[in-house]
């Protein structure tokens, strides 16, 4: 138990002492704070190898009734010049996407910003005893929306809601409709003077919207969404940057007869390569793109003449090697000049053909 009664500053540093385990890793007082109610921090410069720039932190109360000074608390604090690890960042927000494999699934938040709702039609319920229009003309009408369809709202007649309308009527950039008057007259502004007509769409430009960019599904891509995918296929490998668009000579995807182009926005930039023999088949790339087997690239000359490359191993030649010496070189030596003049050798006893008994 440390001794109440003792300078503060001596006091501060045992404590600090005492929280690091070793005096090593404790320094010189750098900072004293009063922090008020009779509370003063203690700073001691922290010697710890790993931990440049941090402070040992001591707060102590001082009771002057009883002239006693109280240990609050005590810790390692970081100063600006600290050396920090990196802050940590969530497992998914690291993840890139060639770290999953086919069997992998996160899924997508409800909230991605890359995501918006789909358009969705909404229809008045039917009634099984015949009084639904009279209810909907009361404007005591039941409706039923479709699941998915919180982006749109049933009228009491039954057709879909303007404000929903006229967003996808936007997305298709129709503009039809009629003027009113501020007495009601079509065409005419309350002092007399035309004023352009504000935009009505009918279900059939709606119609034709949802078909032309596909709505119907239950979210559709963001313009973030847009933006970020067309920024990663064009800074990717099928790119204009890719090292396939060097041997093009010249030739775009966009002039290639492979080339499927996209719809939307994103068909401005990318298309899908259908050449089975091309690197990029099946995948996006950009109208700038380009590969050695372009449409418009022909193919070389046939020629007759089959130019052999050197083999990997040479196996039509023999390679004389000279032998090297060993120490029974003599008696094999021995061995095949005895063989030659006719005589055996068996189990160690030499014997000469003309003595062996004859059939």
């Amino acid at each position: 138990m440390p001794d109440t009664t003792m300078d503060p500053i001596a006091l501060a540093r045992e404590i600090a002492i005492d929280t690091a385990e070793t005096a090593e890793s404790v320094g010189d007082l750098v900072a004293q704070a009063e922090a008020g109610d009779h509370v003063t921090d203690f700073r001691f410069a922290c010697l710890a190898k790993g931990y440049e720039g941090w402070q040992w932190s001591v707060t102590l109360y001082h009771d002057d009734e009883l002239d006693r000074w109280t240990v609050n608390e005590s810790s390692l604090l970081p100063t600006d010049e600290a050396l920090r690890p990196p802050a940590w960042i969530p497992w998914k927000d690291r993840l890139e996407p060639t770290d999953l494999s086919v069997t992998d699934s996160i899924g997508t938040d409800p909230d991605d910003p890359r995501m918006e709702p789909g358009f969705r039609r909404t229809v008045a319920a039917d009634t099984a005893d015949g009084d639904a229009a009279d209810g909907a003309a009361a404007g005591e009408g039941d409706h039923e929306t479709p699941a998915g369809a919180d982006n749109e709202t049933a009228t009491p007649d039954g057709t879909t809601d303007m404000a929903s309308s006229a967003d996808a009527a936007a997305v298709a950039g129709t503009d039809t409709g009629t003027e009113a008057s501020a007495d009601g007259e079509p065409g005419e502004s309350g002092d007399g003077e035309a004023e352009p007509a504000p935009a009505v769409t009918s279900e059939e430009d709606v119609d034709d919207a949802v078909r032309a960019f596909d709505l119907s599904r239950r979210h559709v891509l963001t313009p973030l969404g847009r933006a970020q995918a067309a920024k990663r296929w064009y800074e990717g490998p099928h790119g204009p940057k890719a090292l396939s668009t060097k041997t093009a000579a010249g030739n775009a995807c966009a002039d290639c007869g492979f080339f499927v182009p996209l719809t939307g926005e994103l068909g401005a930039m990318f298309g899908v390569c259908a050449n089975k023999w091309s690197p990029d088949d099946g995948r996006v790339v950009s109208m700038d793109h380009g590969c050695g087997e372009h449409s418009e690239i022909e193919p070389p000359e046939p020629t007759p003449l089959w130019v052999q490359s050197k083999p990997a191993y040479d196996d039509l030649h023999i390679d004389i090697v000279e032998q090297l010496s060993r120490e029974e070189l003599a008696q094999i030596e021995l061995i095949e000049r005895l063989t030659a003049d006719g005589i055996e050798i068996g189990r160690g006893v030499i014997v000469l053909r003309s003595q062996l008994p004859r059939d």
